[in-house]
């Protein structure tokens, strides 16, 4: 696993320093940028269901006020620690810069496996987290709104939004203070299969841009791409299976008990069901087992998508991975050495700091919905369906021919939320890929795509606090 000396907020800073010098801000604006302005550390007790006393160890971390209110996930897991909490809260700073969505970067983390905590457990332990967090003002659909990561999903959101409301009686904007709740407390359709959509809306503008798949020796287009998956987790999942549906062929797939490769191709959803039945991804009928998950990233493919942990393809194993293209589905999956063996190896690394900006875009999407109190497509949907019906029926009488029916419903079909949802992510997905790739083009020093997103981000900040004012 990790190394120990390992800094995540370090390889992060080291990013950015890299970047840092293509643009043309001062030293000390890019100090204010670089710094977390806020790091809450909180300690709480709990009773455990056997009647012990637990003391619990938690974060917020608030990055970048540049933007109001701050943005990002609250992950539980064992690993998490301060400096972790830090690396990923700069990371949504960078993220909402590059996808163009108003906020200012945060995150949270609880120091806890999940798994041996009972549901009763887990929600005391997030209610309480909640309390400490208005205690402090770090959360409020103003100022602070947390979301899911890993180890976290809509169930502790819907009890994150329960314990705000009942201490803010009669706020009603109170929905706004927490996204990626259930469709029913006032969520987003479309939110759960988010990032990994964004992922391969990403990746598929990548890989229809002719320059960089000629240069790796790619045809144009997703359908027939080898891909392999690290990860089948929420985010790896949907990655997989929206690349499966694109006409890519999933070769491998991997888990913490060990990882399976068939060249013929594997089916998702099958892969999932046997891992549901089972309790591991190994022995999938037709496919050859890794024991070792790490072994599958070195496996020969055309795109390979790291999305579970941080740190997994370092200095040490960088060398023997022979993908042509890595999609950074995971946040920091790749170290600032692997970056450097990948560049000189011609591999294209897209970087996680925009590619899996599909959760926030959608999570921005869920804030708007929240404070605007109206689903989207409501006001829309049936209107768009009578005027299509209506051109519809002039176009037939016109050419005497009639449309065949399928044809009849796409055309006539109004937007439901989730297609204005696909729609808009897709839309920002696009933006940013060529907006990354026009910064690179336009400074053949910038060495790799991970830099020229960060030097776009850099500058989308640098000039919100410029323009505030707030350096006089």
């Amino acid at each position: 696993m990790a190394d120990k000396n390992y800094s995540f907020f370090g390889a992060v800073e080291k990013s950015f320093n890299k970047a840092a010098e293509f643009t043309k801000w001062e030293r000390g604006i890019l100090e204010q940028i670089k710094i977390c302005n806020a790091v809450y550390q909180i300690r709480f007790p709990i009773k455990r269901d056997d009647g012990s006393i637990e003391v619990i160890e938690a974060y917020r971390v608030q990055h970048s006020h540049h933007k109001t209110p701050c943005k990002g996930g609250i992950r539980f897991a064992a690993e998490v620690n301060q400096d972790e909490v830090m690396a990923l809260a700069a990371l949504m700073t960078y993220k909402c810069a590059i996808v163009n969505v108003p906020f200012g970067g945060g995150k949270g983390g609880i120091k806890i496996n999940p798994k041996k905590y009972s549901a009763y457990e887990l929600e005391k332990i997030t209610r309480r987290y909640t309390a400490e967090l208005i205690k402090k003002n770090f959360i409020g659909p103003g100022t602070d709104v947390p979301a899911p990561d890993y180890g976290t999903g809509e169930r502790e959101m819907a009890w994150i939004l329960d314990t705000y409301s009942a201490m803010h009686p009669g706020e009603i904007d109170a929905a706004g203070c927490v996204t990626g709740k259930p469709v029913t407390q006032g969520g987003v359709r479309g939110r759960r299969e988010a990032t990994g959509l964004g992922v391969f809306f990403g990746l598929k503008e990548v890989c229809h841009m002719k320059d960089i798949m000629e240069k790796r020796g790619l045809t144009t287009g997703v359908e027939g791409k080898r891909v392999a998956v690290q990860g089948l987790g929420n985010v790896g999942y949907n990655t997989a299976k929206f690349f499966s549906e694109g006409g890519a062929k999933i070769i491998g797939l991997a888990e913490y008990e060990g990882a399976i490769w068939s060249e013929k191709g594997l089916d998702v959803e099958a892969v999932f069901q046997h891992r549901k039945k089972t309790g591991s991804i190994l022995n999938f009928p037709g496919a050859h087992n890794f024991d070792k998950s790490s072994d599958m990233l070195e496996m020969e493919c055309d795109i390979l998508i790291p999305a579970a942990l941080e740190n997994v393809i370092n200095g040490e194993n960088a060398p023997r991975v022979k993908a042509k293209i890595i999609g950074e589905a995971a946040n920091g999956p790749l170290t600032p050495e692997a970056d450097e063996v990948f560049i000189k190896k011609g591999i294209l690394v897209v970087p996680d700091m925009y590619l899996n900006a599909g959760g926030v875009t959608v999570s921005y999407f869920e804030w708007l919905k929240n404070l605007s109190h109206v689903r989207y497509g409501r006001l829309e949907k049936r209107f768009t369906e009578n005027l299509n019906s209506h051109i519809l029926g002039q176009l037939e009488e016109l050419s005497g021919k009639k449309v065949k029916e399928g044809e009849r419903e796409f055309i006539m079909h109004g937007p439901d939320e989730v297609d204005l949802v696909y729609s808009g992510l897709e839309e920002t997905m696009s933006s940013a890929t060529h907006e990354i790739m026009d910064a690179w083009k336009s400074n053949p020093k910038i060495p790799d795509m991970r830099t020229a997103a960060y030097v776009v981000a850099i500058n989308k900040v640098g000039t919100s606090y410029a323009e505030l004012g707030i350096f006089p």
